[in-house]
This record gives C-alpha cells, sequence and structure tokens, in this order.
C-alpha cells in the first residue's frame, strides 16, 4: 500500500529559490504505436485500440509536442509511478513503468526561462504538466510549465508574458 507523501508547500513566487510544485497536470500521446494504454493515477490517460495504428510524429510537424495535452489537473504529487503497454509499428510489445515520483523527487518546476528574465513580484509559474510521449519504440517524459517572464515573448502581445516549453526530463528507447 502506497502513501502520499507530505505536503510541501510550492514555490512558485520567489526566483531567488528553486520554483516547486505540489501538484500537477498529465497527460500521454502516442505516435507510430498500436494499443497503447497509460495508467497513472487510477485512471487511463490514454488507451487506443489494438488495431488503429496512431499516426507519425513526422506527419504532424516539428512542433507537434505543443499540442499534447494535460487534461488531468490538479493531481497532488504523487500517485505512483505510470503504467505503459504498447506496441511499436513493427507489431512488437512494450511494457514499462515511469517512476513519476522518482523523476521529480526534488519537485522542482523545470523550465527554460533564465533566471535574469523570470517576472518580478507575484506567480512566477504555474503548476506544471507532467506529459508523456511514447514514439513508436521510444519514451520521453516531458514537463511543460507556464513560466512567467519580464519581457513579452511576442513584441506588442500582451498576452505573451511567459514561455511554456516542454522540457525534456526522461528518455528510453525500447
Amino acid at each position: 500500500m502506497s502513501t502520499q507523501p507530505a505536503y510541501v508547500a510550492p514555490n512558485k513566487t520567489d526566483a531567488s529559490r528553486p520554483l516547486t510544485f505540489a501538484q500537477h497536470d498529465f497527460g500521454a500521446a502516442a505516435y507510430d504505436t498500436f494499443g497503447c494504454s497509460v495508467l497513472y493515477n487510477g485512471e487511463y490517460a490514454l488507451r487506443d485500440s489494438d488495431e488503429t495504428k496512431t499516426p507519425s510524429s513526422a506527419s504532424l510537424g516539428s512542433d507537434y509536442r505543443k499540442h499534447i495535452a494535460a487534461p488531468w489537473a490538479a493531481i497532488r504529487n504523487f500517485p505512483g509511478p505510470a503504467q505503459l503497454n504498447w506496441r511499436s509499428k513493427d507489431g512488437s510489445a512494450h511494457e514499462a513503468t515511469i517512476d513519476i515520483p522518482g523523476l521529480f523527487e526534488d519537485r522542482v518546476i523545470r523550465h527554460n526561462v533564465p533566471s535574469a528574465e523570470l517576472a518580478g513580484a507575484g506567480v512566477i509559474a504555474e503548476d506544471p504538466e507532467i506529459l508523456i510521449e511514447i514514439n513508436d519504440r521510444t519514451v520521453n517524459v516531458y514537463m511543460r510549465a507556464m513560466v512567467h517572464t519580464r519581457e513579452l515573448q511576442i513584441p506588442g502581445n500582451k498576452h505573451s508574458d511567459f514561455r511554456n516549453d516542454p522540457v525534456l526530463v526522461f528518455s528510453h528507447t525500447y
């Protein structure tokens, strides 16, 4: 029987310390697979048909990762590992257990915004998304968090004062 770790208050407002999180959103996507399923927190984040092959990531363009959604919101850290089952495009069966608690044991929000570019006062980072991508034989785990910046990322667009780049945290090819 697994127990929830003690609550640790997040730091999403003080740029002088690492930005941390106490809950996260979760999502998964599959490319070039058959019958892919991802079970996390007692729910199937993904459950594809055994007979239908998912599209290749290449067919969706180089920015396909920005469309991976995280519909399961406000999951308290951490309910346990993610269980993955799928067949790669050559028909080989694969199983994997991804240790989500171990990958994010430090509870630090991974982002690509240099400290000098972080927003000043107020909330600097939102709850992050943990995203699993199964791409043929490769499993990637990303963190994506809305991190507020001092400067607009798109000059003239007042709604572009943030970055939310997916940051690769784990990758393994089976």
